[in-house]
């Protein structure tokens, strides 16, 4: 998966760059990032369903050739220079289309592979390698555009995704198909949301992430404005500052790792919550660079650690004949929330700037995470 996400990132970057040299448009290139999410909106929930009717490796290979089979398709386009912005949207929308179905059953795989004694460390790891890419393949697609053009960088992309398909074909999951699996679809949607309202401290962990990825994570949007206007240390800086939040979730996914018999969750869960919100409080009000970088710092640690910790409370808590739609429900609080999160902010820093945007996020997250201390207190007992 290392393997896979770095040459995802080198694709997302040089598409970017790919968008701005075609269109020279920031609202196209928002445009992309919003069509790559939607889909996650509208279609992950059936995606969970899918998970937890079919056998979850094979429903992978599948999502994994395809995503290959876009990138060569996007690499061609771009060779040929018959590449248009409107055919990279599509691409971007079939690619969120893919991954309302792969990411709720990636999530759900997890735990058939190695059990719930290791979930955390397994969980955390993943995340080690999330963020290791996330710093190495911007970087590598800098130097790759640079030699071997973008259509380059798609290629690599599209060859990168043999790694999971080929490590996917040599695992053996515990699970099968599910015993009931000629149910109305529509029915075992409406069981797992059933589930889950029911469930008193799996709704609250679900809106505790609907709460991060709605009013906390859009501060990344921001970043090119923080780094020019505010702190004053152009793309160069940029650079550094959204290092630091990727370092900073680095190490938080490598402590996990290490101690995944972590005990008494639900309080660390708490706090590093709590640590995020005020973080970006702190940021929002940081007119000094190196404050800045510390900060990010604690915000990447923070929020992966808050985000990892809910996916294995999740998945410990759930059933198994439900945890692809649990799942799905996660990811669709979490990606699929996002695109909303950044319109909200995107229109709010019109009327009143990106500071007061991230500091008026910061205190909603805060308020909602000190009530949730307070009038849900088995949260700290988990």
């Amino acid at each position: 998966m290392l393997i896979s996400l770095i040459g995802t990132w080198i694709q997302a970057t040089a598409q970017s760059w790919l968008v701005f040299r075609l269109t020279n448009s920031a609202f196209l290139l928002g445009l992309v990032g919003f069509l790559s999410y939607i889909p996650i909106f509208l279609l992950s929930l059936f995606g969970g369903v899918v998970a937890d009717r079919m056998n979850k490796r094979n429903i992978l290979i599948f999502t994994q050739a395809a995503f290959m089979l876009l990138a060569f398709i996007l690499a061609v386009l771009t060779q040929m220079k018959v590449i248009t912005a409107t055919q990279i949207m599509l691409i971007a929308l079939l690619n969120g289309a893919v991954m309302a179905f792969d990411a709720p059953t990636r999530q759900a795989v997890v735990v058939e592979l190695v059990g719930k004694d290791h979930l955390l460390n397994a969980i955390a790891l993943n995340s080690a390698a999330f963020n290791s890419s996330r710093i190495i393949g911007p970087a590598l697609a800098g130097i790759l555009v640079a030699s071997i053009g973008m259509s380059g960088c798609f290629y690599i992309n599209g060859i990168s995704f043999i790694a999971v398909i080929f490590a996917l074909f040599l695992i053996r999951t515990h699970n099968g198909l599910r015993k009931n699996n000629k149910t109305i679809l529509l029915k075992d949607l409406m069981e797992g949301l059933k589930f889950i309202k029911d469930n008193r401290i799996i709704l609250t962990l679900i809106t505790m992430v609907a709460i991060t990825s709605l009013f906390g994570i859009s501060y990344v949007i921001f970043m090119p404005i923080f780094a020019n206007d505010i702190l004053k240390v152009g793309i160069k800086g940029l650079g550094v500052l959204m290092s630091a939040a990727g370092v900073g979730a680095l190490v938080a996914a490598l402590l996990l790792a290490y101690f995944a018999d972590l005990k008494h969750k639900g309080r660390f869960l708490v706090l590093s919550t709590v640590i995020f919100s005020i973080a970006l409080v702190l940021f929002a009000l940081s007119k000094t660079y190196l404050f800045s970088l510390a900060i990010l710092i604690i915000i990447g640690w923070s929020s992966v650690t808050a985000i990892s910790l809910i996916n294995t409370l999740l998945q410990t808590l759930v059933p198994d004949d439900l945890r692809g739609r649990v799942m799905s429900v996660f990811m669709f609080t979490f990606a699929g929330m996002m695109p909303f999160g950044n319109l909200i902010a995107g229109a709010a820093a019109q009327f009143c700037g990106v500071a007061l945007t991230v500091l008026g996020g910061g205190i909603i997250c805060a308020v909602f995470f000190i009530m949730i201390n307070i009038f849900f207190p088995e949260i700290r007992n988990i």
